[in-house]
């Protein structure tokens, strides 16, 4: 019985720190303090077997005030370690897919392959609305995939101002 309780509350916590859990805040959600943050954007979102095909530009995402998230488990909290682990490898994961796929884009081409713009990535790497498309894994409200045009690789960001927000509304 106990092991049940344990595991429920567990369960849940994980779930509220991967942003799965609908936000119970009495506060208006239809505006946001935080400049350049809607409200909708620090609504913690369904993750869990949910995919995503949005990836924005770096560049772009670093004029919108994101940084680049931290590929470590950092977690000291024995509770969020779990979800911290999870949080890193989806993000990982969802690059290792897009490397594959760009590796297979690159062996079939005939001449030099080019490197990627983002149009160009998305059109012929992500596919959106395409049924051989990829689908990323989603991450948490406060996270975004990003393409790194100088790099050539699938990034994560974090937005601060989103969970900063999002903490104003708790």
């Amino acid at each position: 019985m106990m092991r049940n309780v344990i595991y429920a509350v567990t369960l849940f916590v994980l779930a509220a720190s991967l942003g799965c859990v609908p936000s119970t805040s009495t506060s208006d959600s239809a505006g946001s303090s935080t400049p350049g943050v809607t409200a909708e954007e620090a609504t913690p979102r369904e993750t869990v077997g949910k995919t995503t095909q949005n990836v924005l530009d770096l560049e772009q995402a670093f004029r919108d005030g994101a940084e680049l998230a931290s590929t470590k488990i950092e977690s000291k909290n024995p509770l969020m370690i779990n979800a911290d682990a999870y949080r890193t490898s989806v993000g990982k994961i969802g690059g290792m897919g897009v490397e594959h796929a760009i590796q297979l884009r690159n062996a079939q081409s005939i001449q030099d392959p080019k490197p990627l713009t983002h149009e160009v990535f998305m059109a012929e790497i992500i596919k959106k609305d395409q049924p051989d498309g990829i689908r990323l894994p989603m991450l948490p409200y406060y996270q975004e995939y990003a393409w790194d045009q100088k790099n050539q690789k699938l990034v994560v960001v974090d937005f601060p101002a989103r969970k900063a927000e999002r903490e104003k509304q708790r």
